[in-house]
């Protein structure tokens, strides 16, 4: 498809040839000869390319041109100069013009640049819906959850958010996410960049341990032409391509001690230098990193550094396991059962008592990504509205059909009714069950439940237990 195009020219024989020239190759060619027609013609025509000239009749061209970034700050625009407007020339495109046309014009020049002018709109408007997409999708409301952990966790952010809108100099604190796979680090890194004032600037998101390690380097900070036998051009990193946003390092345990060196000096002095680069160019980047290692042990075992490790953690922020969210987890599957059933075109399905009961129970060693995939294949499998335990795949039913077992521990199994029972009141008692056991020693119930203690507390908060003295 050609794009439109709008000529805001006063010299008519000019106009009309390149109308015609264009028109025939199945561009849309519309004429203004004045600066006040030619704003006029643009909020009415909506061009995707304005061509400009120089003196008009009523305005000269930077005034015109003035008035159409007003109206859109985007619109691509050509200026068409006389051999006496070089300085207009050269001012228009400090002001931000695409390019000039010197008169008088070659019009296959002219068509040729248009065509160039009109593929790069193409690409910035493509790059512009991904990055409104990836907003839309980001943020701390999708973070979802009304557990006391996940309650934490959204406060800390908000107020992380809120201490960095403030911030009048220097660099944004760097954040380290830890938690288990699936528990949905990258979400938290998207809601920090999203939810903040980096939101219309990149956010670069890189997967440390998917990169080999002789090639992160390269990737991160960019090469020049010749910095290897294979470096034919020359190449920016990732840290730079993220410059005024936020780059995510995902699986930062991973890196190796060469790039674990420029890293720090990154955080340090906020520069890089490109491999075979003679001189260090200042970069302005927030650092999120996110890991499901101990990054404790690895320093211990002089894999990771110890300097690096504090640079990075200027705040820690831990995603709680699925398994310790509560209710959360049926929030959660009915948001994933809404969107699969969308998806597959089973708009009718919804999970049983019993699945449900399931789900609270399972031990959720794969987290969210788990989560997701079990209900996934239970909506693929499920031939009526109904899911039940049997199309979740967490255990085997039992010989009956009717029961579904579930395991705790390898040693105990509990039988749910077909009937079912109250999941609340079953909770509530091996929380008072784990208290009693322990004489009220609420840092050993919580280990005989499997909970942190926080979690625990929240739980004996919630049903009013208070620990037996």
């Amino acid at each position: 498809m050609r794009p439109a195009i709008l000529v805001i020219e006063d010299e008519t024989t000019l106009a009309k040839n390149i109308k015609t020239y264009l028109g025939r190759d199945g561009f849309a060619v519309q004429l203004a000869n004045k600066g006040a027609d030619g704003l006029a013609e643009f909020e009415r025509f909506k061009p995707d390319i304005v061509l400009l000239d120089c003196n008009l009749p009523d305005m000269n061209g930077l005034e015109v041109l003035a008035e159409l970034r007003k109206l859109d700050a985007r619109i691509k625009v050509i200026m068409m100069t006389g051999e006496s407007d070089v300085q207009v020339a050269v001012s228009a495109m400090k002001a931000g013009v695409y390019d000039y046309l010197s008169k008088p014009l070659v019009l296959k020049e002219l068509k040729m640049l248009l065509e160039r002018a009109a593929g790069q709109q193409r690409l910035q408007d493509t790059l512009s819906y991904y990055q409104q997409r990836e907003a839309d999708m980001s943020g701390i409301s999708k973070l979802v959850g009304e557990s006391g952990p996940m309650k934490s966790l959204k406060q800390r952010i908000l107020r992380l958010l809120d201490a960095e809108r403030q911030l009048t100099d220097g660099p944004a604190a760097s954040v380290l996410i830890i938690g288990e796979t699936g528990t949905g680090k990258e979400l938290v890194a998207r809601a920090l960049h999203f939810d903040g004032p980096r939101r219309e600037r990149p956010f670069v998101s890189v997967n440390c341990g998917a990169i080999p390690g002789n090639l992160l380097e390269a990737e991160l900070f960019g090469y020049e032409k010749g910095a290897f036998t294979d470096a034919r051009e020359r190449k920016p990193g990732l840290v730079e391509t993220a410059d005024g946003g936020t780059l995510f390092l995902d699986e930062i345990g991973d890196i190796e001690l060469a790039a674990q060196v420029k890293l720090l000096r990154l955080l340090e002095d906020r520069v890089i230098r490109r491999l075979g680069a003679t001189r260090d160019q200042p970069v302005n980047v927030r650092i999120i990193s996110a890991t499901n290692q101990p990054l404790e042990q690895a320093i211990q075992e002089n894999r990771f550094r110890s300097d690096l490790y504090y640079r990075l953690r200027v705040l820690q922020l831990e995603l709680p396991p699925l398994r310790e969210r509560g209710n959360d987890i049926l929030m959660l599957a009915d948001l994933i059962l809404e969107q699969q059933s969308k998806r597959y075109s089973k708009p009718t399905l919804h999970l049983s008592a019993a699945a449900r009961g399931a789900l609270l129970v399972n031990h959720w060693p794969g987290n969210v990504r788990e989560l997701r995939n079990c209900i996934e294949q239970a909506v693929l499998m499920a031939q009526n509205s109904e899911i039940g335990p049997n199309l979740l795949a967490l255990r085997a039913p039992t010989s009956s059909g009717n029961d579904y077992r579930i395991s705790a521990e390898p040693t105990t199994t509990l039988t749910l009714p077909s009937s079912g029972f109250d999941l609340e009141a079953l909770e509530s008692q091996l929380v008072q069950q784990a208290l009693e056991q322990t004489h009220g020693n609420v840092t050993h119930a919580a280990k005989l439940l499997g909970l942190t203690r926080d979690t625990l507390r929240y739980r004996m908060g919630k049903y009013q237990i208070t620990a037996p003295l």
